[in-house]
């Protein structure tokens, strides 16, 4: 089995996503795993890909693959993909990838799915595993007709993780040709995306969570403190963005984001699967609850039954004097 990921670029390095999605895929065993880099500098940029448990880093190193948009990068794929055969093409989730593997699915009529969560390999075939109802039921999906799979996993699934022994991450080159039609797109103007209320949930490392355990909006501070000395940010449930205590940028789950931080402090939060697959990439689970046999006890690395009102100014007053 031959795996390729695409590593997207953004902001002058690669995404921590789609790298943390090349260390997973390396991780699985039983396939080679190589990288695909597509944007100004990638030539230079792909060798320390190899930390990261690629074997080969194909690198298009053109300023005309900086834009925003999906047809040049698509042309790249292609053209690769007609010289080397991969079994499975991985993109992490985004507005440019799902974009680029669109097209490339149509131009290739290969089978491309997407929404997924995991990837495994059952007797020999590739299963992705998609969640339905509400994300109340998980199903297994597959390929049909074509060498080439194409497939798209939610964001921040997981956060990346150097190889324990370095692949070779040996970089070649790759000769862009462009479809003519492919650079018609003009970009008028670009501006930055302001995200409410500070800094990206799915950039900060510590997350300290609120659920329908909190009783008023006012209480949300408790956690802003606790978020605050951990050097974190505060996320909410579904629930709370419904009652207009917090914005929805903040919100973790099914129809909020997904995210991967080093900790997740859950607080008040029962668990609910749709809460839950937008946190489960998340390295360590912290859960506080009063309900001892609530679900997010079966999904944490640390459970305390208790009060969130006694249990997170507790550890806020703990943390501050030991800092």
């Amino acid at each position: 089995m031959r795996w390729l990921v695409y590593v997207e670029q953004h902001g002058g390095g690669f995404t921590p996503g789609s790298v943390g999605l090349l260390s997973w895929a390396a991780r699985q065993g039983g396939s080679e795993v190589d990288a695909v880099a597509c944007c100004p500098g990638a030539t230079q940029a792909a060798e320390g890909l190899g930390g990261f448990g690629a074997a080969r880093v194909f690198a298009a190193d053109d300023m005309r693959l900086g834009r925003s948009d999906a047809q040049p990068h698509a042309d790249v794929l292609a053209a690769l993909l007609a010289r080397e055969e991969f079994d499975l093409v991985l993109f992490e989730t985004t507005i440019l990838t799902s974009a680029i593997a669109a097209g490339l699915a149509a131009r290739l009529e290969c089978g491309l799915n997407w929404d997924l969560t995991h990837l495994e390999l059952v007797d020999g075939e590739i299963l992705g595993t998609r969640l339905a109802l509400g994300d109340s039921v998980s199903v297994k999906v597959g390929w049909q007709g074509s060498p080439s799979r194409l497939a798209l996993l939610r964001p921040n699934l997981f956060a990346p993780a150097p190889a324990p022994v370095a692949a070779a991450g040996r970089v070649e080159p790759l000769t862009v040709e462009l479809e003519e039609w492919s650079q018609r797109i003009e970009i008028l103007a670009r501006a930055p995306y302001e995200e409410e209320g500070g800094r990206p949930i799915e950039d900060a490392e510590i997350l300290v969570a609120g659920g329908c355990g909190l009783r008023s909006a006012v209480d949300l501070g408790l956690l802003a403190e606790l978020a605050a000395v951990l050097g974190g940010a505060v996320a909410v449930t579904m629930p709370l963005v419904d009652r207009r205590w917090y914005h929805h940028s903040a919100q973790v789950g099914q129809t909020g984001k997904t995210v991967a931080p080093r900790a997740y402090i859950a607080c008040g939060i029962s668990g609910a699967v749709q809460h839950r697959v937008g946190m489960q990439g998340a390295e360590v689970v912290v859960a506080i609850n009063t309900d001892g046999a609530a679900p997010i006890f079966d999904h944490c690395d640390l459970g305390v039954v208790g009060d969130l009102y006694e249990v997170v100014p507790a550890l806020t007053a703990l943390l501050r004097s030991n800092s």
